[in-house]
């Protein structure tokens, strides 16, 4: 399979440097491998649990530590926060109010809400305070409450609808001293990846070079009065 064209992020400034969190996961690595090919990009670097520095999301020292050392190489025109939890130890996501429980809850908010959160704090002052600059997070189309036609996934529906208020809350925030950035709240759609593959995600879902690619081009294409949106991998706006 063909590596799908990819503009170059030609609303960043030439030499742009380029941060992916979560970017051993199937589209963190993609996004990764997308950014360093752009001819455009000066620098790209991938941060997870084994990288150096390390970013652990159930550890903020890690993430403080992370930044205040990767401050130094910026500064940072694009961030990409592209972890998540669908499933794990404590099961799979929830389909009935009885099988709620505190230990899937916490973990499921801690690396969707919690560690995310704690990279907006950290990270987003690594933005340029002039020119034009992105942040994004991986949301889910699931988290919005105005199209929560199934019910079920209650700990991931709710974990990401609570990250979507973040993601808006903070661009109202940055706003005040990055007057031309972009944080914005992204929907990949279904990919084939370990996330996905217990959702017959294999047979449907589609490659993460192809959804990288499309969510860059989101990114690229939003003027700076989209900032705090939800937006799909397609560049539909998502209802909150």
């Amino acid at each position: 399979m063909s590596t799908p064209s990819l503009p170059s992020l030609q609303s960043l400034p030439h030499g742009y440097r380029a941060l992916v969190i979560g970017s051993t996961g199937a589209i963190g690595s993609a996004f990764l491998a997308h950014l360093q090919s752009d001819p455009r990009c000066a620098l790209a670097v991938g941060l997870g649990r084994n990288t150096h520095p390390a970013v652990d999301l159930d550890d903020e020292a890690t993430i403080a530590a992370a930044a205040q050392q990767l401050n130094a190489q910026g500064p940072w025109h694009c961030i990409i926060h592209a972890a998540g939890l669908l499933h794990g130890p404590h099961g799979m996501p929830e389909k009935r109010l009885g099988q709620l429980n505190y230990a899937q809850m916490e973990a499921t908010f801690r690396t969707n809400t919690f560690g995310p959160a704690l990279v907006l704090a950290h990270f987003a002052p690594l933005l340029p305070k002039q020119g034009r600059t992105l942040l994004a997070v991986l949301s889910a189309k699931v988290g919005s409450i105005g199209d929560n036609r199934l019910g079920g996934w209650y700990s991931y529906r709710a974990s990401k609808a609570a990250l979507n208020m973040l993601v808006k809350t903070a661009s109202i925030e940055v706003a005040r001293t990055h007057p031309q950035a972009v944080l914005v709240a992204l929907h990949p759609g279904t990919v084939n990846s370990a996330l996905s593959a217990p959702f017959n995600g294999a047979e449907i879902g589609r490659p993460a070079v192809d959804t990288a690619a499309d969510m860059l081009r989101v990114l690229d294409g939003l003027p700076v009065e989209d900032t705090g949106g939800f937006y799909a991998y397609s560049g539909d706006k998502l209802p909150w």
